[in-house]
């Protein structure tokens, strides 16, 4: 889930930055510099910094010569929770299961949890279903349940998704499903 989170840190400004007008400008660009691939058990993975809030006075280290700024900022950040519908598309088939691309990171379905049926997969990348004949491919804009999160390794988190429930899996599938049960429940009529 997206979530956008209020903080507040100090900011280095160099001092080649010191005669520059816009001071808000030169912290939103530190602050998005400082949380570029920053990722954090408690607050999630860091997207973006939305806003710069506050600006205290600045105070110079000496032996540094740059100057600190105490900010509060807006930071949005994804933090992956269990049992969150993920919508993403998916980025690679394997021989174990499919990459999941969700916006900020990317998540694995395991071939056992791609849908409910046998499936092999194909030299071309392409899962299919035994039974149901439903195809899975690269591209395919899908569905899925967050059932893992692990931050082992914390700059590499591993995200754990099934598809194999109701309403889950290629979109195109779900409508097409949709579709025939509607046709089906009007010709009752």
């Amino acid at each position: 889930m997206y979530y956008e989170l209020e903080l507040e840190g100090h900011v280095r400004v160099p001092p080649k930055d010191f005669g520059e007008a816009d001071l808000k400008k030169i912290i939103l660009k530190g602050l998005n510099e400082k949380f570029e691939n920053f990722i954090s058990k408690d607050l999630g993975i860091a997207i973006a910094v939305s806003d710069v809030k506050e600006i205290g006075e600045g105070t110079i280290i000496p032996g540094d010569g740059a100057s600190y700024y105490r900010t509060r900022f807006t930071l949005l950040v994804f933090r992956p929770e269990i049992h969150e519908i993920a919508l993403g598309e998916i980025t690679e088939i394997t021989d174990f299961g499919v990459f999941f691309n969700m916006g900020a990171i990317d998540g694995m379905i395991h071939l056992s949890q791609t849908m409910d049926d046998f499936v092999t997969t194909s030299k071309a990348g392409v899962l299919t279903g035994k039974e149901s004949k439903k195809m899975l491919k690269s591209g395919d804009r899908c569905r899925a349940r967050i059932i893992a999160v692990s931050y082992k390794e914390l700059n590499n988190p591993k995200i754990g998704l099934t598809m194999r429930q109701p309403g889950l899996g290629s979109l195109t599938a779900l409508k097409e499903e949709k579709e025939k049960t509607k046709s089906h429940d009007e010709k009752k009529k």
